[in-house]
């Protein structure tokens, strides 16, 4: 009696096609799964975060790439900035 019969998937699924349409539900699985894969990449990253990295390894990759001492320049500055204000009353 209480076991999930087949004829009650049925429904289910003919509740949804109703409620969602045959065009909104594959756009709505798409974007579940995309969902999960960012929450089970993001569990990974939080569980990997826990662990203590192998530092003297660590150090000498970075050190060896030159990309990753690169220190990115100040956005440029614009000597004749005028303000909106300035722009208004002239």
């Amino acid at each position: 009696m209480g076991a999930i019969q087949p004829w009650h998937i049925i429904i289910v699924v003919i509740v949804f096609l109703v409620l969602f349409g045959s065009k909104k539900l594959p756009d709505a699985a798409r974007g579940l799964g995309r969902s999960m894969r960012i929450f089970k990449s993001e569990v990974k990253e939080m569980q990997n975060d826990g662990k203590k990295p192998d530092t003297d390894t660590d150090a000498k990759h970075e050190s060896d790439d030159p990309a990753s001492r690169q220190i990115a320049a100040p956005a440029p500055t614009d000597s004749a900035h005028v303000t909106d204000n300035e722009r208004r009353s002239a």
